[in-house]
């Protein structure tokens, strides 16, 4: 059933704080302010750049590249280490600042946050959003520093706040109502709205939509049936007019993938490769729904019908070499008698991941801001666009071939 505009009031809040990383570091030392700055994993050429000041990115200074290639772009370029008790400071006195308006606040990473302003004492009192807003940043800068700007979005579901946090960066304060939805939608590209890589792009624009108001305006029979061919086009449908449907919990027990080999073999190597894509796949769904696991499960099916099927419970699994490690080992253990044909990982003993507090441990050995990292250049350029060597030459082995799962993690 065709659903119409939601013309409630868009009491849906996203904020987040500007560059968070570069900023964070630009207040606390005055003498770097105004001046392109970069946060790097590790301050060595390769190393890869995690968030850059807006001098910065006004060179072209962005997520993903190397040191070297930062300092190519500007040799002035002032590359700083992550200083991880910094910015749990700031999250935390965010989060402080955000409960005294009221307490439906969700974290979604270490520098943003979603409000729900209905039944918040603020309302009541008969403020408008705009107000709220910027009340908001003065009570930011107060908390976190003079030089600290964020950006607030106000919608009636996730969706659009997050659409409009996004917009007027950076110190920008955006309201998406009903009425100016379809003025905002033909402003913006596909590629600007939340949730929309380059493959969704492609897949749009292959059924013949090619911008955010032909997305809105596509019938539900095509998102569904043409588009993404199950019902997550109706969930696209549903959130485009501004209804919520990203903040239901569908009490996850696991994340797991599995593969069905075109070419069965027992070649040990050739079975790691394919074990190194499931955990990309799996540890993408882990970490975009917020969870860690401590369990991990590998299962064959061998082309002589034997079965091979094992669990074990392993520390924290967040990155994608975590989990590849966790299944290599049960792998090499396990018994095979013949070729095989089907190949099937999942992670198991679910917790809500502490992603946000401990991204840069600072050491050598951390997989978890790297994880995020590449995380964001695939969400924004396509799965598999950054990955780990092992998986070189792999684009087309089980991307295509391996459900998804739940609608709720496409």
């Amino acid at each position: 059933m065709e659903m119409p505009i939601n013309r409630s009031r868009p009491l849906i809040m996203h904020i987040d704080l500007n560059s968070c990383f570069a900023m964070m570091e630009q207040q606390a030392n005055p003498l770097i302010r105004h001046k392109p700055v970069a946060v790097a994993a590790y301050d060595t050429p390769g190393g890869m750049i995690l968030a850059s000041s807006y001098e910065a990115k006004a060179k072209g200074i962005k997520l993903g590249l190397s040191v070297r290639e930062g300092l190519e772009l500007d040799p002035g370029l002032m590359v700083m280490m992550p200083d991880p008790d910094k910015y749990f400071d700031a999250h935390a006195r965010l989060k402080r600042l955000l409960l005294k308006y009221t307490s439906e606040v969700v974290s979604k990473s270490v520098d943003e946050y979603v409000v729900d302003f209905r039944g918040s004492p603020a309302v009541r009192a008969g403020l408008e959003l705009d107000e709220i807003g910027y009340r908001l940043k003065a009570d930011v800068k107060a908390a976190l520093g003079s030089y600290v700007t964020v950006n607030i979005g106000f919608g009636t579901n996730r969706f659009l706040a997050k659409l409009a946090a996004g917009m007027n960066k950076p110190d920008g304060l955006t309201v998406i109502t009903a009425d100016n939805l379809r003025m905002v939608y033909g402003q913006i590209e596909l590629l600007d709205m939340p949730g929309i890589n380059v493959r969704y792009q492609a897949r749009l624009n292959l059924a013949g939509v090619y911008t955010p108001l032909q997305f809105l305006d596509a019938p539900l029979t095509k998102l569904q049936h043409v588009v993404f061919k199950s019902i997550v086009g109706y969930y696209w449908h549903l959130r485009l007019r501004g209804h919520e449907i990203d903040n239901v919990d569908f009490g996850r027990k696991s994340f797991g993938q599995q593969y069905a080999l075109s070419r069965k073999t027992d070649d040990l190597f050739e079975l790691k490769r394919l074990i190194m894509k499931l955990a990309e796949k799996t540890g993408r769904r882990l970490r975009k729904l917020n969870y860690s696991a401590s369990g991990i499960h590998l299962s064959l099916l061998l082309e002589d019908r034997s079965y091979y099927s094992k669990s074990q419970k392993t520390g924290e699994l967040y990155s994608t070499q975590d989990i590849y490690w966790a299944a290599v080992k049960l792998l090499e253990v396990a018994p095979i008698t013949s070729k095989v044909k089907h190949l099937a990982i999942s992670v198991d003993r679910l917790a809500k991941a502490d992603r946000q507090l401990n991204l840069f441990s600072g050491t050598k050995y951390d997989q978890k801001s790297l994880a995020i990292a590449s995380d964001v250049v695939n969400n924004r350029y396509g799965e598999f666009t950054l990955v780990p060597a092992l998986m070189a030459n792999m684009q087309d082995v089980i991307l295509k071939r391996v459900a998804f799962g739940k609608v709720n993690d496409e």
